[in-house]
């Protein structure tokens, strides 16, 4: 059968040059290249963008208005798509009602099953809902956690009324808050609240509403009057979900967070608990590992039940074959990590009887240890397989190697990138002339000479999670990294138990930096003040002048560069603004030079160009920092919103380049990284700790660990399997721990 090919002509979407491409449909397509080299823009941008919006296209006017909205790529001409399935990083958040269980619908077929199966029989299937009146304990409304006052930092025991003892804003002496307590009658206002009787303390504290007279100016009027917690949990907790987010922030300083006493943290009411299935009620199935709830249903012999036991069981399968049998249902998806919930909705798809979908997949092998990565293969291989065009943005030359087909995108990043520089298979790219082919082969050295410390930041032992009773012992001055299978308790033992004690501790992660359209590289960094300085002190005018976020920006477009018009139900469309021809600022500004330059000129010089421009001292410094970090490509001006996840990550890097005797946290720095950029990396650590600073890294890049001078290695396996810290030391002894898995792939 002659091959279909997905044609694309002339694209230019970001830093793409032109890009003419054919991807083979029904087949696998790996998209790899340096990071900000312009393979998402290529793939999400180009590819993704249009199938999304020639498919919105299909529906009428009145339903469009409710579908997102996808604008028309800059690209001549692209045919033969098919419908886009985008699976990505982004963590599946969700709140406190989101579990792995109701992401995945497995929930909704157990509550069937036990509204069957279980005994006794309370009903139908909505009993078994913990975000159902009928299901729900009824004290934490399904939550499984209650926020309470906590009295000790709410009140100063030392304080009287008058003195103002109660701490909670808004109840300053005098405010209409405190009134309700010092007008009643039932204090001396004046007596300090250690000296409370327990009736008064009682009274003040712990009293539930009641009606009561207040004198108000001359006059009498009817009041509540309730205790401090019940006032605030009124206020505060129980309101509704905008303003209570409002009033995180403010009111958090004086809450805590406790296991609910009536459900003792399962969510459910005593009804629900009731019913059980081979002595299991639904709870205790949702809170056990998938592995081990798996043979627990195989065990269920009732013929007549079958259909619904074994669309469970396949569920729960497609979740161990990708490697997430450490994980429970009850798990809320907010604390999954990334790559966990790419892996998530990657087996939503597999129980899909589609054909001729086109998959794209971005990173798919994040928070995947070596051991686990030919799971993943045999997914995308298996979603191929169904007659499916996959597409796959990777690094990871295990997951290159199971490719038909692989586009190089390069040769470089940003404006020295946006070409195709191979197109073939992975046997050929191994040949080729590009960093991808370059560095396929290569492996870093042992690092044979770690340096030592006698010194560690220590850990209290903790048990959350899946910890085993573990305490966390860092080097201080040293590269740590923490490795270990996914599930195996890295994340927690850094992220929950080491961040939580050690809270000077700086995370330096890949979230995005700014979605603002109006930040860039040069005001985040500080650049954009001090330039700002030197045109007003070289021109005698106003600093503002030079910022299109104030007085100089055109007032035609606000300081954007483009005009938008809303075209209701059809994408909103994007024009230059004709005032300013997309340059943002007024025409008078331009006048305005430096070296003769005018502030655009310098806006869309690169870093590397900006360097050898300005003799600045500050300046050159910062824009040092941002080169080391390998991002010199990058123009002035260009927005944060438009860089890639590693590259936001780097940029965070930048500014902390020449601080000293800080603890740098990174979890997987390498992801969105190319091999080439992994020495890079390491040079800005190695950096970071002659400096005197300790940098701990959670990763599974072979290259990063074999290059550490500690290794803390998690494990032995995931979930209730692993938890436990299998060895503290130099990368030499790691390769004699006969328990640990990374050992062996070092």
């Amino acid at each position: 059968m002659e091959t279909e090919f997905i044609e694309i002509l002339g694209a230019r979407e970001n830093n793409l040059k032109n890009v003419s491409l054919k991807i083979p449909k029904r087949k696998l397509t790996i998209f790899t290249g340096v990071s900000g080299s312009g393979k998402s823009s290529i793939v999400f941008d180009t590819i993704a963008q249009e199938a999304g919006r020639e498919l919105n296209e299909t529906f009428s006017n009145f339903v469009r208005t409710f579908l997102p909205k996808y604008g028309r790529p800059d690209v001549d001409s692209i045919s033969n798509l098919s419908t886009a399935i985008v699976v990505d990083q982004k963590r599946l958040g969700g709140n406190s009602r989101s579990t792995l269980g109701t992401i995945t619908d497995i929930n909704s077929l157990l509550r069937l099953l036990f509204s069957r199966l279980g005994e006794p029989n309370i009903g139908l299937s909505f009993n078994f809902s913990f975000n159902d009146p009928h299901g729900m304990c009824q004290t934490c409304e399904g939550i499984g956690q209650i926020m309470t006052l906590d009295i000790d930092k709410a009140l100063n025991r030392e304080k009287s009324l008058n003195d103002g003892a109660i701490l909670l804003p808004g109840f300053g002496v005098g405010t209409w808050q405190w009134k309700m307590y010092a007008n009643h009658g039932f204090f001396d206002n004046d007596k300090k609240i250690k000296d409370y009787t327990k009736e008064e303390y009682d009274k003040l504290v712990y009293a539930k509403p009641e009606k009561i007279l207040i004198n108000i100016m001359d006059g009498e009027m009817n009041s509540t009057y309730e205790g401090l917690i019940e006032r605030f949990t009124r206020q505060n907790i129980k309101t509704d979900r905008e303003k209570s987010q409002a009033n995180q922030k403010k009111i958090e300083a004086f809450t805590s967070i406790q296991k609910c006493c009536d459900c003792n943290g399962k969510r459910y009411n005593e009804m629900a608990l009731s019913s059980k299935i081979h002595g299991y009620n639904i709870y205790d199935m949702t809170a056990m590992q998938i592995d081990e709830l798996v043979e627990i249903l195989k065990k269920i012999e009732d013929k007549t039940f079958a259909p619904i036991v074994q669309s469970i069981i396949e569920r729960l399968e497609n979740l161990i074959h990708i490697g997430l049998d450490y994980l429970s249902l009850t798990r809320e998806t907010s604390t999954l990590s990334g790559g966990e919930s790419q892996r998530v909705k990657m087996v939503k798809h597999l129980s899909s009887s589609l054909t001729d979908v086109m998959y794209i997949f971005d990173e798919p092998s994040i928070g995947l240890h070596s051991r686990d990565v030919h799971r993943l293969n045999e997914l995308l291989l298996k979603i191929r397989d169904k007659g499916n065009t996959v597409i796959v943005v990777e690094h990871d030359p295990d997951v290159m190697k199971i490719a038909d087909h692989i586009v190089d995108v390069g040769p470089k990043a940003g404006s020295q990138g946006g070409n195709i520089v191979f197109e073939g298979n992975f046997e050929d790219l191994k040949q080729a002339d590009t960093l991808t082919g370059k560095f396929l082969g290569k492996r870093l050295e042992l690092n044979e000479n770690p340096r030592i410390s006698h010194e560690f930041y220590e850990t209290k032992k903790s048990s959350i999670h899946n910890l085993k009773n573990v305490s966390l012992q860092i080097p201080k001055g040293l590269f740590t990294v923490v490795t270990g299978v996914a599930g195996s308790g890295k994340s927690t033992i850094v992220n929950e138990v080491f961040i939580k004690e050690y809270t000077e501790a700086v995370v330096i992660d890949q979230s995005a930096v700014s979605a603002n359209i109006r930040s860039n590289s040069a005001t985040y960094t500080g650049i954009m003040d001090l330039i700002r300085q030197i045109f007003a002190d070289e021109n005698k005018v106003s600093a503002g002048l030079f910022s299109y976020n104030s007085e100089g920006g055109c007032t035609n477009c606000g300081g954007t560069g483009f005009i938008e018009t809303d075209l209701s139900f059809m994408d909103s469309m994007k024009t230059v603004c004709e005032d300013c021809g997309g340059k943002r600022y007024k025409k008078d500004v331009l006048g305005y030079q430096y070296k003769g330059k005018n502030i655009v000129n310098i806006m869309e010089m690169s870093i590397t160009e900006a360097n050898e421009f300005f003799e600045h001292k500050e300046i050159m410094k910062k824009l040092k920092s941002i080169i080391d970090v390998g991002l010199q490509y990058m123009t002035l001006g260009q927005p944060l919103n438009t860089l890639s996840g590693g590259e936001c990550q780097r940029l965070k890097l930048a500014k902390e380049l020449n601080k000293k005797g800080n603890i740098y946290i990174m979890d997987e720095p390498t992801t969105g990284l190319h091999m080439s950029d992994i020495t890079n990396i390491l040079s800005i650590i190695d950096r970071l700790v002659k400096k005197g600073n300790t940098v701990v890294v959670i990763e599974h890049n072979l290259d990063i660990i074999r290059r550490a001078d500690w290794i803390i290695d998690m494990g032995p396996d995931g979930g209730n399997r692993g938890g436990e810290i299998l060895y503290s030391g130099n990368l030499m002894g790691l390769k004699e721990c006969n328990r640990s898995i990374t050992g062996k792939y070092i």
